[in-house]
């Protein structure tokens, strides 16, 4: 089975449809007003709108309030969620009508402990642990502590500092179920660079993952 692409931070119909065209299978949408890449739900609706209906629409969400997330979802048409916050198994439950992935921030070995709590996720999504940021910081965590994060149970999406340069090196190691990036092909933050996206996603669909 391919490696699915998700690339995270979309804040323009630009650059949803460059990536689309570069072959994306996930589009990540920021619902959380303290990062550098937020968008409304009106902005997101427009992008959404305007994409095919097999492309992956995440919603991404820190802390939020369970109402405020069912009102993004009706009001934008997103398909998936991602919780990046200190979500509890409970509150993931309760939007199990969608894709719900779960994404921990993973400092050592320690932090897979956290990870088994969440055994009815769809996925979870391994990011590098930087004090007081929730994604998007470039940088890389061990890829080792993702090998054995596969062995608990839940597909696993790779996040944190990847990029062209790196990403092969990232998916032959750990054979995830995903990646997710979202600073290593941008030229400011929210802001995709074209090129470093195709390049990214044209070396993971030809990395030689076995199937």
């Amino acid at each position: 089975m391919a490696i699915k692409v998700k690339i995270c931070g979309i804040t323009s119909a630009r650059d949803a449809q460059d990536t689309v065209a570069a072959g994306a299978d996930a589009l990540g949408f920021m619902f959380y007003p303290q990062s550098k890449r937020f968008i409304t739900s009106d902005a997101a609706r427009e992008i959404i709108s305007g994409l095919p209906a097999d492309v992956l629409r995440v919603g991404v969400f820190v802390n939020a309030d369970r109402r405020e997330v069912h009102r993004i979802i009706e009001a934008t048409g997103i398909n998936a969620v991602q919780f990046h916050g200190e979500e509890s198994p409970e509150f993931c439950e309760e939007f199990r009508a969608l894709k719900v992935w779960k994404a921990f921030r993973i400092e050592n070995e320690d932090s897979l402990r956290t990870v088994r709590r969440f055994p009815n996720v769809d996925a979870w999504l391994l990011d590098s642990h930087v004090s007081g940021a929730h994604g998007g910081t470039g940088q890389v965590f061990d890829w080792g502590l993702a090998i054995k994060a596969k062995s608990l149970g839940r597909p696993v999406i790779l996040a944190g500092g990847l990029h062209p340069g790196n990403v092969v090196d990232a998916v032959r190691q750990v054979q995830p179920a995903g990646i997710d990036v979202s600073s290593g092909v941008e030229l400011a933050p929210g802001r995709k660079d074209p090129a470093k996206v195709r390049a990214l996603i044209e070396a993971v669909k030809t990395a030689g993952i076995p199937a």
